[in-house]
């Protein structure tokens, strides 16, 4: 059986009414007089078979039907504008995504040409953790290093990834390294977030050696620009190294890798969860990943 709905404009009238608590104040709302409203409401009464006013002296009242009622009627009221006007206003407005500057540059950007409404996207780059806070951070979508639930947000894992040392093609070339236990005499790039040169070390075989050997740097990317500059050797996120090493900026060393991690999530807020361009740019970002034959670890976490 279809859907049974009371007229539209009935419910318009009753709701504005009720919010109002005026005949009044709903009629010049809605650009009617009151005695229309008063017209509407008694029509859908008669199509609920319920008083939702009762009067009381020279007034009227809602009956405990009607508030009822009218909460709800408000709430979906509401949810409806909101979805039209995302709707109306997608093939205008610019989709902000906040996210990490080594996210951006090695990921995202290079990318972005295979996202249908690319040019429209405003990158937001936050130099620590990106904030999650939608309230303050101006973002529709925020790319986040972890997945903590947060309330009112929703954050699904995108991508794990294990690590590497890689190294700029001119110091591979002075520095002749051809095995594991040649990293001990070089200096290396340390990223003071999660560094996990202990563990690869232990991976490849060999006592790791008294940390740091380098210098420490505030996050991965700037370790690996570092590395790209022939200043040492990073452990690098195969994730977000890939387009370089394929590009010959960054060659990779050793097939001995580190075990992954969760290293990014997609957050945005319950609220817009059903917003077309978060849908879009949600299940465009997850087929890249899944394209990019990248680990997808875990489910997502809902605040």
């Amino acid at each position: 059986m279809g859907r049974r709905f009371p007229p539209f404009a009935a419910v318009r009238a009753f709701e504005a009414a009720a919010r109002h608590k005026s005949f009044k104040k709903a009629a010049d709302e809605l650009c009617l007089s009151p005695s229309a409203v008063s017209h509407q409401i008694r029509a859908l009464e008669e199509y609920l078979d319920t008083a939702l006013f009762e009067r009381k002296g020279n007034g009227m009242d809602l009956t405990l039907t009607g508030r009822g009622y009218a909460g709800k009627l408000t709430h979906l009221l509401n949810s409806f504008e909101e979805t039209t006007r995302a709707v109306q206003e997608a093939g205008q407005r610019p989709f902000r995504v906040l996210c990490t500057p080594g996210f951006a540059a090695r990921w995202l950007v290079p990318r972005l040409d295979r996202l249908s409404f690319g040019d429209r996207v405003r990158l937001r780059v936050s130099s620590g953790a990106p904030s999650v806070d939608f309230s303050v951070n101006d973002s529709d979508l925020v790319i986040q290093w972890s997945d903590d639930p947060v309330p009112g947000v929703r954050s699904e894992r995108l991508m794990s990834s294990h690590r590497y040392p890689v190294v700029s093609p001119d110091l591979l070339a002075r520095e002749n390294i051809r095995k594991p236990d040649d990293l001990l005499r070089l200096r290396l790039m340390h990223d003071e977030t999660g560094d996990a040169w202990e563990e690869w070390f232990t991976a490849a075989g060999l006592a790791p050696p008294e940390m740091p050997r380098g210098p420490v740097f505030p996050n991965c990317e700037l370790a690996t620009t570092a590395a790209e500059k022939s200043q040492g050797v990073s452990l690098a996120y195969d994730a977000m190294v890939r387009g370089t090493v394929a590009s010959g900026r960054l060659v990779r060393l050793f097939d001995t890798v580190t075990m992954p991690i969760v290293i990014y999530s997609v957050a945005y807020t319950e609220a817009r969860a059903a917003d077309p361009m978060v849908r879009a740019f949600r299940d465009w970002i997850f087929a890249e990943v899944q394209r990019d034959g990248m680990i997808r670890s875990g489910m997502a976490a809902t605040g």
